[in-house]
């Protein structure tokens, strides 16, 4: 049975945006169900960023489609998502060990913009599946020093994948994030 990948967008953006789409086809390739969503708040409001209350909503909407694609029974099932997709995947798997068999981060924001003593990580002790972060070594949201720091709070697996001269959009790095899948999930 193929694995599953249910995949989300950062702020701003929606289920067609191109890292989604180059992700999708590549993972594909490789015989992944990928399922590119739109968070809640991006179905309510067609342009503009999630606002501060939509996080819990957004998680919550995360964790019925994985449901939904558990009830389906075929194979395991992962969650990912770019930015701030990827950090709603990540909170919603720390409140909820085991929900799936693994996370696929991408371009994960450990801070706001220019703001670096904000970290994000708050949440990454409870993250006890494995984890395979896929960052840009140009990301402003978490220059890679600050990554690998970052990730040692997490006491699950964790495997984290470099593009070089990337930034926060990862663009073009469709191929590098399903070679690093392919490496991760053959190791589950």
């Amino acid at each position: 049975m193929p694995d599953t990948l249910i995949l989300t967008h950062g702020a701003g953006l929606n289920r067609n945006a191109p890292l989604l789409v180059e992700v999708d086809g590549a993972l594909s390739a490789l015989g992944v169900r990928v399922i590119r969503v739109d968070l809640p708040y991006r179905i309510e409001r067609r342009t503009g960023p999630p606002r501060p209350g939509d996080a819990a909503r957004d998680r919550a909407g995360l964790r019925e489609l994985v449901v939904k694609a558990r009830a389906a029974g075929e194979g395991r099932v992962f969650l990912g998502g770019h930015s701030y997709g990827g950090r709603q995947a990540s909170m919603l798997v720390a409140e909820e060990p085991g929900l799936v068999d693994g996370l696929l981060l991408l371009s994960y924001p450990l801070h706001p913009p220019k703001k670096r003593e904000q970290l994000r990580t708050a949440h990454f002790g409870a993250l006890r599946g494995p984890v395979l972060f896929v960052h840009g070594t140009r990301d402003p949201l978490g220059l890679p020093a600050e990554l690998e720091a970052a990730v040692g709070l997490i006491p699950g697996p964790v495997r984290v994948v470099f593009v070089e001269r990337a930034g926060h959009d990862l663009k073009g790095a469709g191929g590098r994030v399903a070679e690093a899948w392919g490496e991760w999930v053959g190791g589950l």
